[in-house]
């Protein structure tokens, strides 16, 4: 193996555009360490009977016709609905499959 193969170009790639030994890959994301701050100040500051609270004036919204609530309840119990129609899907054909013998 030729040493050129190896010597990283500027970017810390080498010649077929993979890292360099060495290389630090990047910075990584500047705010993840404060977001995850935030966050776990947000947990530690709600609680269960807060959850309660927004999920029932949530559903209160829905039921009262606000379509944005509507559609968050449905989004988080059921599932969007392509995800719930692709595990709809998938669910018949391991039916099909088992019907036929080939699970």
């Amino acid at each position: 193996m030729s040493n050129q193969a190896t010597t990283p170009f500027a970017d810390g790639r080498d010649q077929r555009g993979r890292f360099s030994k060495g290389n630090s890959g990047g910075p990584g994301n500047p705010h993840a360490a404060q977001v995850g701050r935030l966050r776990s100040a947000m947990l530690n500051a709600i609680g269960e009977d807060d959850i309660r609270e927004l999920v029932a004036r949530l559903l209160e919204l829905a039921k009262s016709g606000e379509i944005r609530a509507i559609k968050e309840v449905l989004d988080r119990t059921l599932g969007r609905p392509v995800e719930a129609d692709l595990l709809e899907r998938l669910e018949q054909l391991e039916a099909l499959l088992s019907e036929r013998g080939q699970s």
